[in-house]
């Protein structure tokens, strides 16, 4: 099965007609999104409970996890433990994880985390803080995928049961290719972040939404159908997620893969149109 998102709910104008959009009316298009609500902080455990009083029964979640999982933050600025962190963040949760509406957490490691010892210890000790939840890592460094590791690094996802996230970036020397390798066969993700090799590696100004900057054309989009086809033979669950939305593309680039796909995502929420 294949599903499509976007990621955020609220942002999406040319999906909606909406300039600020709720996540009822954003599930009466997609059935999917990513959500990085609790990567900055966990939120509560209301504020999940109010998320999935607003999708119908087949819609799912791509869960960011909160940064001190990653890396990206000092978790013992708040927590004694890890433990302690990975208690409060499943609590928190529990309620997404009993309906069966989260496709997977998402572990997005930056470019620093790279191919060592150290890194490939504590990503055994991330499955370890969440066993038997489907958890998609991303890796940013290039160190993963080389020659000399890449094999290795198939092997440790497969062993751990993470699913490598599928990613879509400017080819640079410093960036991840597109591997389409399924270390999971229960689910697989695509992330699409766009191809704007000029702004990539541009750390000026409001560098995060320069880097997205891009709407992918209709070749790009029939050889991405293409892998996702195949990735899709090999696992019970697809999801793609468009992160290109920086110039409001991603909605849009959205559904023309669902018409290239010919896909029908059922059991939506009624849209504005479907009222009369």
């Amino acid at each position: 099965m294949i599903r499509i998102g976007l990621t955020s709910f609220n942002e999406h104008s040319s999906l909606t007609g909406k300039k600020s959009s709720s996540l009822y009316e954003y599930a009466g298009y997609l059935p999917l999104v990513e959500l990085d609500t609790n990567y900055y902080g966990i939120t509560r455990k209301s504020t999940v409970e109010n998320w999935l009083t607003q999708v119908p029964a087949d819609f799912r979640f791509v869960v960011k996890l909160y940064s001190g999982f990653t890396g990206q933050s000092k978790w013992q600025d708040s927590y004694g433990s890890l433990t302690e962190l990975q208690t409060h963040f499943l609590e928190t949760m529990a309620p997404m994880i009993e309906s069966n509406k989260l496709f997977c957490f998402l572990a997005q490691f930056s470019a620093q985390f790279k191919c060592t010892k150290e890194n490939v210890a504590y990503l055994e000790t991330l499955r370890n803080l969440f066993p038997d939840l489907p958890v998609a890592v991303e890796l940013r460094d290039y160190s993963w995928y080389s020659e000399e590791f890449v094999t290795k690094t198939h092997k440790l996802m497969e062993k751990l049961a993470f699913s490598l996230v599928m990613v879509d970036e400017p080819q640079l020397p410093d960036t991840v290719p597109l591997d389409t390798t399924v270390t999971n066969s229960d689910f697989s993700l695509f992330r699409f972040h766009g191809r704007n090799q000029a702004y990539w590696n541009d750390r000026t100004g409001d560098w995060r939404k320069k880097r997205t900057l891009y709407r992918y054309n209709a070749a790009e989009l029939e050889t991405l159908a293409e892998k996702i086809k195949r990735v899709d033979q090999a696992s019970n669950q697809v999801g793609i997620i468009f992160n290109n939305n920086s110039g409001g593309d991603a909605a849009d680039n959205a559904l023309q893969l669902k018409k290239i796909l010919d896909l029908n995502f059922e059991g939506l929420n009624p849209s504005q149109m479907d009222l009369f």
